[in-house]
C-alpha cells in the first residue's frame, strides 16, 4: 500500500497580540503545545500563505485587528500504508483532529510519496 503526505489547513485565533509576527509565533506555539502531549511531534506546523487576488504575490495568512489575529496554519504529516488518497486524508484528519478537537480542519493537499 502506498504512503502519502497529507496537508491540512486550519484557522487559528490569537488574542492580545500587537503584530502579525507575534500572532504567527503564538499560533504556532499554541498548536505545538496541543500536539505535543499527544506525542504528535511528527506533524509539521507552519503558517499558510495566501495569494493576492490582484497581483498574484504570496503573503502570510494573517489578519490582525483590535489586538486579535486570525492565522492560517498548515499541518502536514506522512500517512503510511493508506488504501487511497481519501483514506490517507481521513487518517490525518483523525490523528490531528483528536489533538485539536475544536479546530476545523480542511484537507488542502494529498501527495503520494514514491517508495524509497
Amino acid at each position: 500500500m502506498p504512503n502519502y503526505r497529507v496537508t491540512l489547513e486550519a484557522a487559528w485565533i490569537v488574542r492580545d497580540v500587537r503584530s502579525t509576527d507575534d500572532a504567527m509565533n503564538v499560533a504556532i506555539a499554541e498548536a505545538g503545545k496541543m500536539l505535543n502531549p499527544k506525542k504528535l511531534d511528527f506533524v509539521d506546523v507552519e503558517v499558510s500563505s495566501t495569494e493576492c487576488p490582484s497581483c498574484g504575490a504570496a503573503f502570510d495568512s494573517v489578519f490582525l485587528t483590535a489586538d486579535t489575529a486570525l492565522v492560517g496554519l498548515q499541518f502536514s504529516m506522512k500517512v503510511f500504508d493508506a488504501e487511497t488518497e481519501e483514506h490517507a486524508a481521513r487518517i490525518a484528519r483523525s490523528v490531528i483532529g483528536k489533538a485539536l478537537p475544536d479546530v476545523p480542519l480542511n484537507v488542502i493537499e494529498v501527495e503520494k510519496l514514491e517508495p524509497a
